[in-house]
């Protein structure tokens, strides 16, 4: 298989995963997206795995001058991750602490908006998907494992299309599984190995996810 560094879009990048992950089909995994990029993919695994879709919220912060480059990630109680290398991009204690309320506030306002009507769907005792777009220096995914795995799950898969290799090295030990279709030892940001790389919008996240419990109402039903 063939990716020329590149997949076309998320959806894409999200069928080869699902097929990556085709022997959990049957056995009802949680698909948790982290949003809002991930959310689109995650409704594509969950579809194709006959699974269950939710969220995992988790936020990363970044480095003072250079807000898109991850230094660490705050989940919704509070755990905070710090990259090894962070004080070297200017973050101090002060700035982290600031940073993690910050977020934590993104994270509650993001709770509200994404699943005001139910709680989050609990994963204990199940086989868990973790799906992100991609993983640069780690942080995200690290803290969105890190929450995930305090739930208690039987099985806690890292689904990425891409990921830089040191950065597989820190996730590896917080999932009984990682599935990534393009590892590379040098990366630079997510979005240049997508040819289509649009802003995934809350409106867009709140219509997988009100669509994804319409549908599983209507199985219930």
């Amino acid at each position: 298989m063939h990716f020329h560094d590149q997949f076309e879009d998320r959806i894409q990048a999200a069928t080869l995963l699902a097929e990556r992950l085709a022997h959990y089909r049957g056995r009802n995994p949680l698909v948790l997206a982290i949003p809002r990029g991930a959310v689109p993919m995650g409704k594509a695994v969950a579809d194709a795995l006959d699974g269950e879709l939710d969220v995992v919220l988790v936020h990363k912060f970044g480095a003072p001058y250079d807000p898109e480059f991850a230094l660490g990630a705050v989940d919704e109680t509070g755990w905070t991750y710090i990259t090894p290398d962070a004080q070297r991009y200017g973050a101090n204690s002060r700035y982290v602490a600031e940073e993690k309320q910050r977020q934590l506030e993104v994270l509650k306002k993001r709770r509200t908006q994404y699943t005001p009507c139910r709680p989050p769907i609990d994963p204990k005792g199940r086989i868990v998907i973790v799906v992100d777009d991609g993983i640069a220096t780690g942080a995200t995914m690290i803290a969105a494992l890190h929450a995930t795995r305090a739930r208690e799950p039987a099985e806690l898969v890292c689904a990425v299309p891409v990921a830089a290799l040191d950065s597989l090295e820190y996730v590896k030990p917080l999932a009984d599984k990682v599935v990534c279709l393009l590892p590379l030892a040098l990366m630079g940001s997510v979005g240049r190995y997508y040819r289509n790389f649009r802003q995934v919008e809350d409106e867009d996240v709140i219509a997988v996810l009100t669509q994804a419990g319409a549908g599983k109402r209507n199985d219930l039903a």
